[in-house]
């Protein structure tokens, strides 16, 4: 099978890949002379890789992958519907609530999910932070208290948070903070509003005017500032915590400081992660697919990932386990997921994407205002869908 592997530390890639390692070691023993083995790539390598051998009769059995895969893949009909291959006692077997873990679309079942969530958080260093703030206005006093100018250049040095705020994805929570959305229920862009004006200004203003996040910051940048002390918090998903444990910082998890102004807090974009069929299956290799779906779905198999990556499982039995319910960072971020939003899978939202970025980004580099920038985001989402449709 072929994965997404979004995980940006190379030791904690590794890590995922001996669990799977070690579960397709497990699970061929049921299945004397067939091979099981793993693929992993970039998310945006896993998804043209996938799309090209499938569509030429071939591919990968599995595609594991967060959701938005599927409105492109069922598109270009490169996934199989799943639900006449399964019980309805089977599909029942997971979670609908903070999240539906399976993934339906145009009336059919496209992705059993193995986790939920995926989702930012807002992660303290507890060495640092005793009480992380719950509100903006809390934010911006602690940021003055912790924000310093150790050299005397006029800049300063430490910082209160750091995330990677010039990427739209990660500003995203705060549009919502504002009551705001990226698309509407019928696929339309919604960006030239007040919600996205309001964002954009609030981030730059922590950064020009309170001076308590970073003028310049990237995911580099952001993950150095935490991982070395100088950036009490950061904005970040579940990808990045085992780093920050395996470097020796206590961390704690919880959600992203409500709007004061709205009385909302910033909502992240929340996803299943699971597997979907390759269309081309047929036989007894669609059959031992299918089998190897359910095992890889088992409670025992998803907790195996909690244990070793802090994940949210997707079935009931799991999700209710002790290994869940008493682990500290787990329940935290299933704190923040209460709140989230979940991920369009529509083909647009790529297009969204691709039209939020420059203009986004122009308002901190001086170039554009946030209210011009809303403007040039809106008109360029409607242009790239419609080009693309």
């Amino acid at each position: 099978f072929q994965a997404e592997d979004g995980i940006r530390d190379v030791e904690r890639s590794r890590g995922l890949g001996d669990v799977y390692k070690r579960q397709l070691e497990i699970f061929s023993q049921r299945h004397p002379g067939w091979k099981f083995t793993q693929l992993f790539y970039e998310p945006e390598t896993a998804r043209t890789n996938y799309i090209i051998s499938t569509m030429g009769g071939s591919g990968p059995a599995l595609f594991w992958g967060a959701s938005d895969n599927i409105g492109p893949f069922v598109e270009l009909k490169v996934i199989a519907p799943l639900e006449e291959f399964f019980f309805r006692t089977f599909l029942d077997s997971f979670i609908t609530e903070p999240i539906p873990a399976n993934t339906w679309f145009q009336g059919h079942l496209y992705q059993i999910a193995d986790r939920v969530g995926n989702h930012l958080c807002l992660v303290y260093n507890k060495s640092i932070i005793k009480y992380p703030p719950k509100t903006i206005s809390e934010l911006r006093a602690l940021g003055k208290e912790i924000a310093r100018d150790e050299d005397g250049d006029g800049k300063p040095d430490r910082y209160v948070l750091a995330w990677n705020y010039t990427e739209p994805y990660f500003a995203v929570p705060f549009i919502a903070g504002y009551g705001g959305k990226v698309l509407d229920e019928h696929n339309n862009p919604t960006l030239d509003t007040e919600a996205t004006i309001k964002a954009a200004q609030l981030i730059y203003d922590l950064a020009n005017k309170d001076r308590i996040i970073p003028i310049e910051c990237d995911y580099e940048i952001s993950n150095a500032l935490f991982l070395d002390g100088y950036a009490a918090m950061i904005i970040n998903g579940p990808w990045s915590w085992g780093t920050y444990i395996e470097n020796g910082i206590d961390i704690g998890i919880t959600r992203i400081p409500m709007i004061d102004e709205t009385g909302r807090w910033p909502s992240p974009m929340v996803s299943p992660l699971g597997y979907s069929v390759n269309v081309n299956l047929k036989g007894e290799k669609l059959k031992v697919t299918l089998e190897l779906l359910k095992y890889l779905t088992s409670k025992e198999v998803e907790l195996e990932f909690t244990r070793a990556m802090g994940t949210i499982p997707s079935r009931i039995d799991a999700f209710s386990d002790t290994l869940v319910t008493q682990n500290e960072i787990v329940r935290s971020s299933i704190y923040q997921m209460e709140v989230g939003q979940l991920m369009p899978v529509v083909a647009e939202l790529r297009w969204i994407w691709d039209a939020m970025r420059p203009s986004y980004q122009s308002i901190f580099t001086g170039r554009m205002k946030p209210k011009e920038a809303a403007r040039a985001m809106q008109q360029l989402a409607e242009k790239l869908i419609k080009e693309n449709r």
